[in-house]
């Protein structure tokens, strides 16, 4: 037994130089991976708060000695200097000084003064409604205007031929209500009107009344009425409303000539789409000039809406 344990251990633990060698070398290159994470990776410091709390205690600093700042100025300082954003430029505009009349000042004059855009376009809304100024103090009372602008302009005011009279008010609106249920509203005419005399007319505003204007100058004019009615965010309840108050001129309508105009001219038409644009100009390639308007539906694409909508649009 003794002998068998002895041949166990010198089979199996006795080991030659060239083992041993491997062993160690084994042994070393194991120590040198394990470790050599440690070894490459640079320690870092834990993080100095100290600099941290140094700023904040700067910048709580700084935001109370602003407090104690504005604590101190006036009323004046605080409005200029905390205003909102999209009324400094208008606020910090002057504008020149000269006499003038508000019932019959123009846009361009009232900027002149250094009135902002929106406060203009109600002023001409409510001239276009029937108002009237009848003493230089009732520019206090339009909406949007400041009180230190109107102080500014109220030396200037110079109102011309009005009078207080009990005949003159029964005519007019009272200054204190700028918008009159029975304010009369002319008729205007859609391809010469501008923009107050389509703010004049009730539900239209600044940005619908540019909205009609820009689409009659797309389309070299109204032909109808009913054209306004197809207005981008015009709702047909108020083009109902205002229908009646409208009349069209189609005299001054600019008309394409389809035997001279290409493609390109034709397309920019709103009425006229690309496809209709190339087919009239090569029907016109192969068959000559178009003789009449009523060529146009030979084509078999132009079908009698088409027609109806584009004819008072071109010529030939």
């Amino acid at each position: 037994m003794k002998h068998l344990w002895r041949s166990f251990v010198k089979d199996y633990f006795t080991f030659s130089k060239r083992e041993r060698v491997g062993i160690i070398v084994l042994i070393i290159s194991g120590c040198f991976f394990y470790f050599l994470p440690d070894i490459l990776v640079t320690k870092k410091e834990p993080p100095d708060f100290k600099a941290f709390e140094k700023d904040i205690a700067s910048l709580k600093i700084y935001r109370d000695s602003s407090r104690a700042y504005r604590s101190e100025r006036s009323d004046d300082e605080i409005s200029y200097y905390y205003q909102p954003r999209k009324y400094a430029f208008d606020n910090n505009q002057e504008g020149e000084l000269f006499y003038f009349d508000p019932n019959t000042l123009n846009q361009d004059d009232w900027k002149k003064l250094g009135i902002r855009d929106r406060t203009i376009q109600t002023i001409q809304k409510l001239i276009a409604k029937g108002f009237r100024f009848r003493k230089p103090d009732d520019i206090k009372k339009i909406y949007g205007l400041k009180a230190d602008q109107a102080e500014r302009l109220l030396p200037f005011v110079k109102i011309e031929n009005i009078t207080a009279s009990s005949n003159f008010i029964k005519q007019h609106t009272p200054v204190n209500t700028f918008y009159s249920s029975q304010a009369a509203i002319k008729e205007i005419d859609i391809n010469t009107a501008d923009t107050a005399a389509f703010i004049s007319l009730p539900g239209i505003g600044n940005k619908l009344a540019s909205r009609i204007i820009n689409f009659r100058d797309k389309l070299g004019g109204f032909a109808n009425v009913n054209q306004v009615g197809e207005t981008y965010g015009l709702p047909d309840s108020i083009f109902q409303k205002v229908k009646g108050k409208l009349h069209c001129n189609a005299n001054s309508v600019k008309k394409l000539n389809i035997n001279t105009a290409d493609v390109n001219l034709l397309r920019t038409h709103p009425y006229i789409k690309w496809n209709i644009a190339n087919t009239i100009v090569n029907y016109r390639q192969q068959h000559g000039n178009f003789k009449s308007l009523e060529d146009l539906k030979n084509i078999d694409i132009i079908d009698n809406n088409v027609y109806n909508k584009i004819a008072p649009y071109l010529t030939n």
